[in-house]
């Protein structure tokens, strides 16, 4: 169902960034939802897998959005929506490597595009949350603080200190899965059925 000559041409995207950001970033890099979705859209492309598909469109369609609408809205009128594209105007990083970042354009559509082909499996929203609830606590064993990837630490990019970090995690673990997937699901629920 999905054509061949779209399979060839994320899986060579996702080959071309993936061992430049290993050996830029770190493995800590691929912690962050946004490159879990990249690797495991391609695995959903070439198995053809609703489940894969729509695991990662409930995980990162509303931050994809936000990160489009944060880039456009800075690059062409130059306000600022939110920080999640501000590492895309860093001058301190190469601006071949700000490029490659530039899969968050494709990779939605991608998502939504698989969606209507192969409809949209409501398990997605119970699995995708198992997987936050691994990938969250993870994250947060392992990574720097001042990294604040998937904001284990902290909304935005700087951690929080209102809260101890533990209390933080765990609202994080109940509060973003109800207002980022649970909306995403039913959206897409609507949408594309299942």
């Amino acid at each position: 169902m999905i054509p061949l000559w779209l399979k060839l041409a994320y899986t060579a995207m996702v080959a071309a960034i993936v061992p430049i950001y290993f050996a830029h970033y770190g493995p800590a890099n691929f912690l962050w939802f946004s490159d879990i979705a990249l690797i495991v859209t391609a695995v959903a492309l070439w198995t053809e897998s609703r489940l894969l598909a729509s695991m990662m469109a409930v995980a990162v369609l509303l931050p994809e959005l936000l990160w489009n609408v944060s880039f456009f809205s800075r690059l062409l009128v130059r306000v600022r929506i939110s920080p999640l594209a501000d590492y895309m105007f860093d001058p301190g990083i190469p601006r071949w490597i700000r490029a490659l970042s530039l899969f968050h354009i494709p990779m939605p559509l991608v998502l939504v595009w698989m969606l209507h082909t192969l409809g949209y499996d409501p398990r997605a929203l119970m699995a995708q949350t198992a997987l936050a609830w691994v990938v969250f606590p993870f994250t947060y064993a392992i990574t720097d603080p001042k990294d604040n990837i998937n904001w284990v630490f902290g909304p935005g990019g700087q951690p929080q200190r209102r809260l101890s970090a533990r209390i933080y995690l765990g609202l994080l673990l109940i509060v973003f899965p109800l207002i980022v997937y649970v909306p995403t699901h039913l959206l897409l629920r609507a949408l594309f059925g299942s």
